[in-house]
């Protein structure tokens, strides 16, 4: 009897250390070899659940480790702090890092890019095949956004700040419209405040975005955004009609087609080349550069430019010597 408890009682102490050994092991070591494996945990998720998630993503080997893992988890009082999202857990992980990896909240991060000079179909069409965003818009017109936004007396087109976005999975459309309208009201405001007030052709910030609007489609170069709010400051400070083809192509009721000469003669609110002064609204999405230029507007004595074909342009201050810049790089 007693050889026996004393075999029993070898038995059992040599379990003990072999379990110890086993979790040693686990806790020392690295749950993730080769490339990292990614996990989202939605909502509502059970620590338990989660740990079963873990190993059928690979990350936990067996039912005896995630024991270990749940242990170590109310040990460290982790268990209640995992916070929801995607994950990637790097390889060379040990269970301890993965624990304080997943009440980080440091989830994978996704983005969007809007792009300068885009219009808001274009933005809006960008937001709605986003596969990592929630979808409550989806499809929705520009004036039911806008009302969702809290701002259904604006006309939507130029109101969102052209820029890259990072969310996590699961954020909503709507947090993206939001954050690129109040990134563009704070721009708006604060380029407003340092505009050069004695050179500027335009009365307030609403104005100011739809001629950044213009200057932003008109060109790409950075150096000839300034010249060209100088060219369109000094037309509207002279009453000169702002003759400039993007406000046409914004009003056609196709804008992908070809501008024609006829085009340039039908009357729609943004044909400024029968209307006087700015557009009704802005055409597209200015960035923050064109707003700059729109409002520092470079001195000169140019009234005309025309495209060289090439991304720049040529800068006239009569019209005839517009008129031999358009024969050169035009006509031809």
């Amino acid at each position: 009897m007693r050889r026996l408890l004393v075999s029993l009682t070898l038995v059992c102490v040599l379990a003990t250390i072999a379990v110890a050994a086993d979790a040693y092991r686990f806790y020392a070591g690295a749950l993730v070899s080769g490339a990292a494996v990614r996990v989202e945990i939605e909502p509502g998720t059970g620590f338990q659940a989660i740990a079963a998630l873990l190993q059928d993503a690979g990350v936990i080997d067996n039912r005896r480790h995630r024991l270990y893992f749940a242990l170590l988890a109310h040990v460290k009082g982790a268990a209640r702090r995992i916070q929801t999202g995607e994950y990637d857990i790097p390889a060379g992980q040990t269970p301890a890092q993965i624990l304080a990896l997943l009440t980080s909240g440091d989830t994978v991060r996704y983005h969007i890019t809007l792009i300068d000079g885009w219009t808001f179909d274009q933005m809006r069409a960008a937001i709605d095949r986003h596969e990592a965003l929630d979808h409550e818009l989806q499809d929705s017109d520009a004036a039911a956004i806008m009302a969702a936004l809290e701002h259904a007396d604006e006309h939507a087109e130029g109101r969102f700040m052209p820029d890259t976005y990072f969310f996590s999975r699961g954020a909503t459309d709507l947090s993206i419209y939001r954050r690129a309208y109040d990134a563009m009201q704070d721009y708006l405001d604060e380029a407003w405040a340092q505009r050069a007030q004695a050179d500027i052709a335009v009365d307030t910030p609403y104005e100011a975005l739809i001629l950044a609007s213009i200057i932003q489609k008109e060109t790409a170069a950075a150096d000839e955004r300034r010249r060209i709010a100088g060219v369109f400051t000094r037309r509207l400070q002279r009453g000169m009609l702002l003759q400039t083809d993007p406000t046409v192509i914004y009003g056609k009721d196709d804008p992908a087609t070809r501008i024609t000469r006829r085009d340039l003669r039908t009357d729609t609110p943004y044909n400024t080349y029968i209307h006087a002064g700015l557009p009704p609204t802005p055409i597209a999405m200015p960035g923050r550069a064109a707003i700059d230029a729109a409002l520092h507007p470079q001195d000169g004595d140019a009234l005309y430019f025309v495209s060289r074909g090439d991304g720049t342009h040529k800068f006239s201050a009569t019209l005839a010597e517009h008129n031999r810049a358009v024969a050169k790089y035009q006509l031809q």
